[in-house]
């Protein structure tokens, strides 16, 4: 069901489907009332320029059942390359829309990653949205405990012997999608969302933007602001100078003529 026969637009070395949040939650429905499951991957820029530069990180992003645009500067690119996506799809509102498919339809969701008590607390405040939720399991396993196997064997029996239907994952990326396409073998009839900062978000413990400055594609200022020790290089050393490299390759392109319909552009591969 590799994209869910959406439609993939190539986009900063990656193949993005071209949905809105609400076609993803019609599609996860569907998928879920069938007994099929699936990932959804969530790229933001950081995530493409490391997947540019690791053929196993892109492989793992690209094979998902569903990768939806969480920056919106992948939407800017496809705009310019005349492939617009329809929008952005953000990992922090989708934990919401899912949360609020489950509750309706009594599907168990399991929540896992953030710091101690985080999750706990995002599946309060889920659960206090939607008072019919049910939360099959939390989980918060500490810094590193997937370098072992005994660790990730640990924290992949507590999600199995749950059994969910949904499984909220914020773990960062790569380690949430590892983790993922391990349960995926577990679980085939569970959907799987690796949503980074979303469950520290639904908890409270991490502020989000003003919906202005998401619309505008300036989240990561205002989360910069919020956390300049831990993402200052990130942003401006790494991906800013990607995104500046990302949107001009477009511009390129598209005043040279239509991209070709085929892979992704090496020019973002390093």
């Amino acid at each position: 069901m590799a994209g869910c026969a959406v439609g993939r637009v190539a986009v900063a070395g990656v193949w993005v489907d071209a949905v809105t949040e609400d076609d993803v939650v019609r599609l996860v429905a569907a998928e879920l009332a069938a007994g099929r499951g699936g990932r959804i991957v969530t790229p933001n820029v950081d995530i493409c320029r490391l997947a540019s530069r690791d053929p196993e990180l892109r492989d793992l992003v690209c094979s998902a059942e569903l990768v939806v645009a969480d920056g919106m500067p992948l939407v800017w690119a496809s705009r310019l390359l005349g492939t617009p996506l329809p929008g952005r799809v953000t990992g922090a509102d989708l934990i919401w829309s899912l949360s609020e498919l489950a509750a309706a339809r009594g599907w168990p969701v399991y929540v896992l990653g953030g710091p101690p008590g985080v999750a706990a607390k995002a599946a309060g405040e889920l659960t206090a949205c939607h008072p019919q939720l049910r939360v099959c399991g939390v989980d918060a396993p500490p810094y590193g405990f997937d370098a072992t196997r005994e660790g990730r064997d640990r924290v992949r029996r507590k999600v199995v012997a749950a059994r969910p239907r949904i499984v909220f994952v914020g773990l960062g990326f790569p380690r949430q999608d590892l983790l993922i396409a391990e349960l995926r073998e577990e679980l085939p009839g569970a959907w799987f969302l690796g949503c980074g900062a979303a469950i520290a978000f639904a908890a409270g413990a991490v502020p989000r933007a003003p919906g202005w400055m998401r619309r505008a594609g300036l989240e990561w200022a205002f989360r910069l602001v919020g956390e300049p020790g831990r993402l200052a290089r990130r942003y401006l050393v790494e991906d800013l100078p990607f995104a500046a490299r990302l949107l001009s390759d477009c511009l390129l392109r598209r005043l040279r003529g239509a991209p070709e319909v085929g892979e992704p552009s090496d020019a973002l591969r390093t």
